[in-house]
């Protein structure tokens, strides 16, 4: 097995090899830059977020713009990339930038763990980054490199095994390149210890790993383990009036928090009844649409999608977070993705 020390230079050295090194937060010490490329970068892979951090670079260039935007605004621009607590999070942890350290971005891992947000692997991650910190990562793709490197059998979100990883993880740090290093143990997960089909003739370490070396690379670390996850279904009701789409905001609390979507009704209620009731008022047609399936982590949705089409609307309706938008303009809005797949996929106007 590599020493500590010889496991941290390979990897360093394989890193300014064969690394990444044209990402646009990469070669910069500015944590807001670096902080919101990391909280986008939780679960979910570089080639997504690409589009979504140069979107708010552009509108947000510093901590202090995206603390004094609306929570809308910063919706709509990460509406498709998912996980929308962490929007919540990033606008929450920017006010508190503001309110708290000055508009000064935080570069010691302790306070940048006090953001919202901003857990122990990513505040060390950001502290690497910006100032050089020497703060051990733990991120998804980094327990699965230190795992089969020293054979840890399981699945490392077990609470037993993570504090392994973190102590294995703190050993392997070298004193100098810390951001390098920590930039070759992303690299390293993300494009060559993958979990499925890793490269192990390209690993730098391989030499050293001992779930390679006992042929146990398919087994080590073990998936998280299964649980039966609950099913859900919903009416989604998609109120059609002059060529016009009913939205209403979501409650700032719970799914899809603070975005757009459309009004909701159990499975198996009398649409035409609760739009009378709701909105006071008239249905001219039914369209039933094929259900849309929609996985979360701890449940499964089923949305069963009904047009409807308006006769008569209430001229001096107002109902508080309830808007009519013209097809374009309901697109741009702050939308949950199957719910903007299914507006995206209304081309005509419902028969009456």
């Amino acid at each position: 097995m590599d020493t500590d020390s010889g496991f941290a230079q390979r990897i360093v050295a394989w890193q300014r090899a064969h690394g990444r090194h044209d990402l646009p937060w990469q070669g910069t010490h500015d944590a807001y830059r670096i902080w919101l490329s990391e909280i986008m970068l939780q679960q979910t892979q570089v080639a997504t977020v690409l589009p979504y951090y140069r979107r708010f670079c552009g509108e947000f260039p510093d901590v202090a713009a995206l603390a004094r935007a609306p929570l809308g605004r910063v919706l709509e621009l990460w509406s498709g990339l998912g996980y929308y607590r962490r929007a919540h999070h990033l606008h929450a942890a920017a006010r508190r930038v503001v309110e708290r350290h000055g508009g000064r971005f935080p570069v010691d891992a302790a306070t940048l763990a006090t953001l919202p947000g901003v857990g122990r692997s990513t505040a060390a991650a950001i502290a690497a980054f910006a100032s050089g910190e020497r703060a051990a990562i733990l991120d998804g793709n980094v327990r699965r490199v230190l795992a089969r490197q020293r054979g840890i059998e399981g699945w490392p979100g077990a609470p037993i095994l993570l504090a392994e990883l973190w102590r294995v993880a703190e050993s392997l740090l070298p004193d100098t390149d810390v951001a390098t290093y920590t930039q070759a143990l992303m690299d390293l997960g993300a494009t060559v210890c993958t979990r499925a089909h890793p490269r192990c003739g390209a690993c730098p370490v391989a030499t050293g790993c001992v779930a390679r070396r006992d042929r146990r690379v398919g087994e080590i670390p073990s998936p998280r383990p299964r649980k039966a996850r609950p099913s859900r279904a919903v009416q989604a009701l998609l109120l059609e009036r002059d060529g016009r789409t009913l939205l209403e905001q979501r409650a700032p609390l719970g799914v899809w928090a603070g975005l757009w979507s459309l009004p909701e009704l159990p499975l198996g209620g009398d649409v035409a009844a609760h739009v009378a009731t709701r909105f006071g008022a008239t249905v001219a047609a039914l369209q039933a649409l094929p259900p849309v399936a929609h996985a979360f982590t701890h449940f499964r949705l089923t949305i069963h999608p009904v047009r409807v089409a308006i006769s008569t609307w209430p001229p001096a309706m107002r109902t508080s977070g309830v808007e009519w938008f013209a097809h374009e303009a309901a697109l741009a809005c702050a939308l949950p993705a199957p719910i903007r797949k299914l507006i995206r996929s209304i081309a005509t106007p419902i028969s009456v």
